[in-house]
């Protein structure tokens, strides 16, 4: 039982983050720009189109962050998310090293970890992935 608190704590807390983010990126929720303001800064970075890079990875972060959190095809979600985290080191964080104190990878290196362990573990006996399959 234990095991299965501790996965559903770290699904809920990732997935749920993560929806936010995308909820920043796609509605300008929770203090986010929506597609227009983090488009511009995409393009910022050469990211071009900015705003189709905005939906693309607000998109990958709103339901790879559901469907983690669900509990609901886990590794669907798991691999969203870590996809979105792979852009955003090679983008972002690479070049800066390590740590993230240094806006490095580090975290988004923890992020991976964490959702692509919770995708290989299963996402536990409290999820939509226990109760239907």
């Amino acid at each position: 039982m234990s095991i299965a608190i501790g996965l559903l704590i770290l699904r809920l807390v990732v997935g749920l983050s993560f929806m936010a983010h995308g909820a920043q990126k796609l509605f300008g929720w929770f203090g986010g720009y929506g597609p227009k303001g983090t488009g511009g800064w995409m393009e910022s970075m050469g990211l071009k189109p900015g705003v189709l890079m905005a939906v693309m990875a607000g998109a990958g972060e709103f339901v790879g962050g559901i469907l983690f959190a669900a509990g609901f095809l886990t590794p669907l979600g798991a691999v969203l998310i870590a996809i979105t985290m792979i852009m955003a080191i090679v983008t972002v964080h690479g070049k800066n090293g390590y740590w993230s104190t240094a806006n490095g990878y580090e975290y988004n290196l923890l992020i991976i970890a964490v959702a692509l362990g919770v995708a290989l573990i299963g996402a536990g006996d409290y999820s939509l992935d226990a109760l239907l399959f």
